[in-house]
């Protein structure tokens, strides 16, 4: 890590985090820390800058906050990549899109069960209320990074013995499971894109300060049968996984 000519000015009207932060950033923005380059310690900023521990800490979630770092747990602070913008396709999985994306796909599962389906769940999956229902919550992770807390509801009795699988392993894909397990495909959909305030429990899984905006997008898969594959209800992080939605023109006469 190169040096900054620039310092920290005690009788400056911004504050000395911010001061820190504007620092770090230009040394981003000038090349001198690149993607993958390891921050130092907060130990080493703290003799380097002069400055308190929270001063780091708070200069350092910013640019987290910001998109300029990322965490990578028991490992360090580092310098993020330019983000991929993600393309939004209804039957496409996460893992599939990390992987075209030249990322590591990675999973914590946060809570597998089968459930009683209320009328909200049974309704879209076309399932008597009552019905076995399986429900799925699991936090997704990019290079180790948490960035899409996902929840998902699919009818049980066409998916015998799903949470048996071991959804600790990094690539393990629902829609491959669907189709390689159980010849479910999905075919089209329909998605809902929105966002509203993070949750504390979201906040704390992506690392996000409360109170913490969140993008979201619910959605209903179908497969060739229009029969449903499952409802998706997933939070993501508005910086660490921008996504996009392309579209075409309408050609019409005159």
């Amino acid at each position: 890590m190169k040096s900054s000519s620039r310092t920290i000015a005690r009788n400056h009207p911004d504050p000395l985090y911010v001061q820190l932060r504007g620092l770090l950033r230009d040394m981003i923005d000038r090349g001198d820390l690149v993607a993958n380059d390891k921050l130092p310690s907060e130990r080493e900023l703290v003799a380097r800058y002069g400055v308190s521990r929270i001063t780091v800490r708070q200069a350092i979630k910013d640019l987290e906050n910001l998109g300029y770092l990322h965490t990578r747990p028991g490992k360090g602070i580092y310098v993020a990549e330019t983000k991929p913008t993600y393309e939004l396709e209804i039957v496409r999985s996460f893992t599939q899109t990390a992987i075209a994306n030249r990322h590591r796909p990675g999973m914590r599962m946060l809570k597998g069960e089968i459930i009683k389906a209320g009328e909200e769940i049974a309704r879209p999956l076309l399932l008597p209320v009552g019905s076995d229902v399986v429900f799925i919550e699991r936090l997704r992770l990019l290079d180790e990074v948490p960035v899409v807390v996902q929840r998902d509801w699919f009818s049980a009795a066409l998916t015998p013995g799903i949470l048996s699988l071991d959804w600790s392993v990094d690539n393990r894909s629902l829609y491959a499971e669907f189709e390689e397990r159980y010849g479910i495909y999905p075919a089209r959909g329909q998605s809902t894109l929105s966002a509203r305030l993070a949750s504390e429990e979201e906040a704390r899984f992506m690392q996000l300060d409360l109170p913490a905006a969140v993008l979201t997008l619910d959605q209903i898969a179908y497969d060739n049968n229009n029969r449903t594959v499952n409802v998706s209800a997933a939070a993501y992080h508005p910086l660490r996984y921008p996504l996009t939605l392309t579209q075409l023109r309408r050609h019409h006469p005159g």
